[in-house]
């Protein structure tokens, strides 16, 4: 390998190394910024077909843009080497995580997993299965953002009859049962994966603890113990969403999205009844003066019996042979008084006038 890769890429350190790939911390002189160069393994790379594939796949994995997954950026073969250029994540895995602080807050523990069932979400919905979820290929950026790696070593080692058992030593544990027996696996063997990390970070150990396929073949015949008997801090529902991650039927499985969604429920906080404080008199609020209202019947009641009484009185009065009284006579107005009269000769008015005043005066008097 030059140092150059491909003339574009130089080669700095080693970032790590396992039985199927070194990984080195390059920089790219074209962009001029730092990157991850994945190179399959020396005894791996004289197989013709893994070597197509490993290229394959890792153009594929090109496709996925993705927050939560690592970026490929190129991929190509050099000096009959294939390799896959990525993102460069500047953290370490969950794998160093665990190693350094064990099981982690429940709370935190949900979260990483949450970010990385989205990107399996987007890996899904793309057509690709990883095929190799475990701590190691979980990266964790400096800033907490957690990213999913190793997508065309995962589909390369499958197909090449790589998962025979003792040859994924320290994969083992998190396989999903079909995925170990050779059957064909598909997105809920993702999913299985993911839990068995969960429930990893949440108890600080794997669900199986077993370091090649013979042994976890052995031991799956015994249920896995729950997630609260290791860790009773750990919430009900976040103890059931990971258990059902882990059914060894990957028909009963969660999808990435429905496990997602279940822990992110589990992680709403509960609404706590904020106590009064002493000596704080709360105030009922006042009311209003409540009216009375009559039964509907009652009502009723009234206005049919005055409908009754006025058709009785009426019919009371149409019966009686009593004639009306007839009706009070006009009095008769007092006759007026007339002055005296009169008369033909002064004599005479004189007398007239005699005559009146007496006959007036004895009126007055009676």
């Amino acid at each position: 390998m030059s140092a150059a890769l491909a003339g574009r890429y130089r080669v700095e350190r080693v970032l790590g190394e396992g039985g199927m790939a070194r990984v080195d911390l390059a920089r790219d002189v074209e962009l001029d910024r730092l990157v991850a160069v994945k190179v399959l393994a020396d005894h791996l790379a004289d197989d013709p077909e893994l070597r197509a594939r490993f290229v394959r796949e890792g153009r594929l994995a090109a496709r996925l843009s993705h927050p939560h997954v690592v970026g490929v950026l190129n991929a190509g073969e050099e000096d009959g080497r294939p390799y896959i250029v990525m993102e460069y994540v500047d953290g370490g895995t969950l794998a160093d995580v665990i190693r350094r602080d064990g099981a982690l807050a429940w709370r935190s523990a949900v979260e990483l997993a949450c970010q990385a069932l989205e990107g399996l979400e987007h890996a899904h919905r793309a057509g690709l299965v990883h095929r190799d979820v475990k701590p190691g290929n979980l990266l964790l950026r400096r800033d907490g953002q957690l990213k999913i790696g190793d997508f065309g070593i995962a589909r390369a080692a499958e197909t090449s009859g790589l998962t025979q058992a003792g040859t994924i030593l320290g994969t083992a544990p998190y396989l999903a049962p079909e995925q170990a027996r050779g059957e064909e696996v598909g997105p809920a063997s993702d999913v299985y994966g993911l839990a068995a990390v969960l429930y990893e970070l949440l108890t600080g150990r794997p669900p199986r603890q077993v370091s090649s396929l013979a042994e976890l073949e052995t031991s799956s015949q015994e249920p896995i113990p729950a997630v609260r008997d290791l860790a009773p801090a750990v919430p009900a529902r976040v103890e059931d969403a990971v258990m059902r991650g882990l059914a060894a039927d990957p028909a009963h499985r969660p999808s990435a999205v429905e496990l997602r969604a279940e822990l992110e429920d589990a992680e709403e906080p509960t609404t706590m009844v904020q106590p009064a404080t002493a000596r704080t008199e709360v105030q009922p609020p006042r009311r209003e003066p409540r009216r009375r209202r009559r039964a509907p019947w009652l009502v009723a009641a009234v206005a049919a019996l005055a409908v009754l009484g006025a058709a009785a009185f009426a019919l009371a009065a149409d019966d009686d042979p009593t004639p009306p009284p007839p009706p009070a006579a006009e009095p008769t107005p007092a006759p007026q008084q007339q002055g005296p009269q009169a008369g033909a000769t002064p004599d005479e008015t004189a007398r007239k006038l005699s005559e009146w005043l007496r006959a007036n005066t004895r009126a007055a008097d009676r």
